[in-house]
């Protein structure tokens, strides 16, 4: 069903009421206060506090983050400030609170990245718990009703401050959360090192021992020149790109963890959201490249784990960040006005917020689950995610690169490749120095012709088809060496009569380590020659394909450099020469005894 939250009568007072605040400057509606808050430790975070010029009670919105609250100074404001996301908030006559995290730029203490609940005297909860404090005792005219927010990392951060346990948050926002970096997120997937992706980023998030407080961090990023291509293939090994990142002390933590140990599980956020108390928005994009996992995976553990908590989800067809900033367009695809930030702000985080903080609204402002569903360009409201209204599909791999709903019959089959990592499959069309955003749905047709991806497509749909919910790979297959990694890509390809003919849409593609069939804290090798089942769960789609269209999975062992290439031999990633990558013969079985197959979760509506 067409979702729809709010009279249009309503609609047109809430723009009515902002646009008169609008038009004036921020300087004349708001004032700043700059503060250096001691924490339990007397470590002093920098809090930079803006409060509208009036005597009326507001609510407290206080957005943490390790990037710096630029500009640093008294009388001066964010540009953001001016309009968009953050003006929402300032016409809306928010208390505005921007803190930099313990160990960046204006804030004193060590930073730790993704500083587990439990960590030491003192974590993110601690020092979330000790901002809100200081800020209902100090800031004049706050109503004593605080929330958090944030995006991307600083989604973890705001989830964080719903963790805290303070009485008066009331109300948290993680949006694209970084959740777990070993499962999903932007550095890992599945075990497996998202190249392009970790490296730029945390060598730019480097941040030395022996912090000294200042406006701007010295730049850190390393750069991937003459494109991510080339660099990637000259710096071939992990142990090569460690000496170019020291001194980095995460990266080189990573090393020394490549199985999801306790180090990882203790960096998990989900373990620590039981009881939370505030209401959760949990927001994200189908197409985020940084952090598409944490916002399905976030809400999940917070209804099972937490299921007394206000908790809703909101996922659109969205790059990373763009609910925030976004036209509803991504590449070649015009998702519509509803896919527009200004969209989602009026119906989803400015009514979340004005409820619990404010009390004003509906009683019940947003549905437990909004997804918006690619192909058809549509919002659904559901009372839980995985719909209830969904049933699982199975689509097996069959001989002839057939894409069936019947299980194979056949006693013998397969379909056979070399994976070279001298020759890796790319995950784009053409390079640049950064990964492009874009390729979360680009059109896969630039790897039609290699012989290392098999492809395996439906006939025409008759009708259409709106899959909604995870997507689960079981892939049967024998090895000529003791490892390889595995990529299954879900594609969405149009007919010819369509205005983008033949177009081969990237529905949700990923990478799975073979070593971690078993468990990702017990890596196995493969026996050569004998069959091993590799199963992995993809991250959450919401697609329809349309009547005409084809469904088509696409297997292949590299997606370089978005994902760092195995060496196909059970050895030590971290510390293999380039000589320990060899080429690998995989058989993938579509036989009776030993189906591969990929379910997803069809949408029966009424």
């Amino acid at each position: 069903m067409k979702l729809r939250l709010f009279s249009a009568l309503l609609l047109a007072g809430l723009l009515t009421a902002a646009a008169a605040f609008a038009r004036q400057p921020v300087d004349e509606l708001y004032d700043k206060a700059e503060y250096r808050i001691a924490m339990r430790d007397s470590v002093k975070l920098y809090t930079a506090v803006y409060t509208p010029k009036t005597d009326a009670k507001a609510s407290i919105l206080i957005f943490r983050t390790p990037y710096g609250c630029a500009p640093y100074g008294p009388g001066e404001f964010p540009r953001s400030f001016g309009s968009g996301y953050m003006r929402s908030y300032i016409d809306r006559g928010y208390i505005v609170v921007m803190q930099d995290v313990r160990g960046r730029f204006m804030s004193e203490g060590e930073f730790v990245h993704v500083r587990p609940a439990g960590y030491g005297e003192t974590d993110e909860t601690t020092d979330s718990y000790d901002t809100v404090e200081w800020l209902v005792k100090h800031v004049p005219h706050n109503n004593g009703r605080v929330g958090f927010a944030g995006s991307s990392y600083p989604g973890f951060y705001a989830m964080m401050g719903g963790l805290c346990t303070h009485p008066a948050v009331k109300a948290v926002s993680p949006q694209a959360p970084v959740t777990d970096w070993f499962m999903g997120d932007d550095v890992r997937h599945n075990g497996v090192l998202m190249l392009t992706d970790s490296y730029r980023f945390l060598s730019g998030m480097n941040t030395p021992p022996g912090h000294t407080p200042t406006e701007k961090m010295p730049p850190m990023s390393k750069r991937t020149r003459p494109d991510e291509w080339s660099f990637f293939r000259e710096h071939a090994t992990l142990a090569e790109l460690t000496e170019l990142q020291r001194p980095n002390p995460f990266w080189e933590e990573l090393a020394e963890h490549p199985s999801y140990d306790a180090w990882w599980q203790a960096r998990d956020l989900r373990r620590a959201c039981y009881n939370v108390q505030p209401a959760v928005l949990v927001v994200g994009g189908t197409f985020d490249a940084e952090d598409c996992f944490g916002a399905w995976n976030l809400y999940r553990a917070m209804v099972r784990q937490s299921p007394a908590t206000p908790c809703h989800l909101v996922v659109g067809p969205w790059a990373h960040g763009a609910w925030r900033n976004g036209s509803g367009k991504l590449g070649a695809f015009d998702f519509g006005r509803e896919a527009a930030w200004e969209y989602y702000m009026e119906h989803f985080e400015l009514p979340f917020f004005d409820h619990y903080l404010k009390g004003e609204g509906a009683a019940d402002p947003l549905p437990a689950a909004a997804v918006f569903s690619s192909g058809d360009n549509r919002w659904h409201a559901f009372d839980r995610w995985t719909p209830r209204e969904a049933r699982k599909l199975t689509f097996y791999l069959s001989d002839g690169g057939r894409l069936e709903t019947r299980r194979p019959t056949a006693k013998s089959s397969a379909s056979a490749y070399t994976s070279d990592p001298a020759d890796p499959v790319p995950y784009i069309e053409s390079f640049g120095e950064r990964r492009p955003k874009e390729y979360m749905l680009a059109d896969q047709r630039f790897v039609s012709d290699r012989s290392d991806v098999l492809t395996f497509v439906t006939e025409p749909l008759d009708g259409d088809m709106t899959l909604a919910g995870p997507v689960d790979v079981e892939l049967e297959v024998i090895l000529s060496t003791t490892d390889a990694d595995f990529v299954v890509r879900l594609i969405d390809v149009f007919p010819d009569d369509d205005p983008q003919s033949g177009c081969r849409m990237l529905v949700r593609g990923d990478v799975m380590r073979g070593r971690f069939r078993d468990g990702f804290s017990r890596p196995k090798a493969f026996t050569p020659g004998v069959p091993a089942r590799v199963p992995f769960r993809m991250t959450d789609i919401a697609h329809t394909f349309r009547a005409g269209h084809r469904v088509m999975i696409q297997v292949q062992s590299t997606w370089f450099p978005l994902a760092e290439r195995s060496p196909q031999q059970f050895v030590d990633v971290w510390t293999c020469g380039a000589s320990d990558f060899v080429p690998c013969k995989v058989s993938v079985l579509h036989q009776r005894s030993n189906a591969s197959s990929v379910t997803v979760w069809r949408l029966e509506e009424s």
